[in-house]
């Protein structure tokens, strides 16, 4: 299979510039907090976890303490451990690799991945959509740094729903089972009933409990792991065998 005609790759492309261009919301907001536009990037590229960042210029925003800002990044930042030990299994990164992996291991590389039911596609979702973010988020944090106060409030463009609806795209195909969907209304129930109670950053941590409380759960083999039970992309792959085997013909 030819690399762009990899369902992987274009979907890790896609993601890739739609959670990319929320990075002008995050330089913009930064800037606006007080952040210098060298601190801005270096959260961009070296921490490089969207909900890390922005809980972390949110409590400095609020006038909260440098301690208290990376606590709350630290805490948002535990999910990406967990993937990186999941992807690390599923990808198996070798050398140097392993570090680059770590690096891009996210919420979108990490879904976009185990989307997949092909371990080369596995790979190339992975690394499409982890190195394309990477790039692209770092780019725009750029710009919205450089732009600061310039543009205004970020929310008027919509650039704050961004990440929310790339996140959805990923989320949606994996909904079409009843247990799939069970899972995701219990989480999404226990995160709105914790935001009132607890400090930024904790609901979604809240939500993961409760996630792992059905995996503990669950009468499935001890030897499945992040694939669906169904491809969700089985629609796209059927028309990329069917347009193969026609040019051939």
């Amino acid at each position: 299979m030819k690399f762009l005609r990899s369902p992987a790759v274009r979907i890790g492309l896609s993601i890739s510039f739609a959670t990319g261009l929320y990075g002008i919301s995050f330089g913009a907001l930064s800037v606006s907090s007080g952040v210098d536009f060298w601190q801005t990037m270096a959260l961009s590229l070296l921490l490089f976890s969207g909900g890390s960042q922005f809980a972390f210029i949110g409590v400095i925003a609020g006038g909260g303490s440098g301690v208290a800002a990376m606590t709350a990044s630290a805490l948002l930042g535990i999910r990406n451990g967990v993937y990186g030990m999941q992807m690390a299994a599923l990808i198996g990164p070798k050398g140097w690799k392993r570090y680059a992996a770590a690096q891009v291991t996210i919420d979108e590389s990490t879904a976009t991945a185990s989307g997949q039911t092909d371990p080369a596609e596995q790979r190339r979702a992975f690394w499409t959509a982890g190195v394309g973010i990477f790039i692209w988020w770092n780019i725009c944090t750029a710009i919205g740094a450089l732009a600061g106060a310039s543009i205004g409030d970020p929310k008027q463009f919509g650039l704050d729903g961004a990440a929310v609806a790339a996140f959805l795209a990923l989320l949606w195909p994996r909904l079409k089972t009843r247990e799939a969907g069970a899972i995701a209304v219990c989480c999404a129930v226990a995160t709105v009933l914790a935001v009132p109670w607890v400090p930024a950053g904790v609901p979604i941590l809240v939500a993961a409990v409760v996630a792992a409380a059905f995996g503990i759960l669950s009468k499935g083999p001890a030897t499945e792991g992040l694939e669906p039970d169904m491809d969700p992309y089985a629609h796209t792959n059927t028309e990329e065998i069917q347009h193969h085997e026609g040019g051939k013909k």
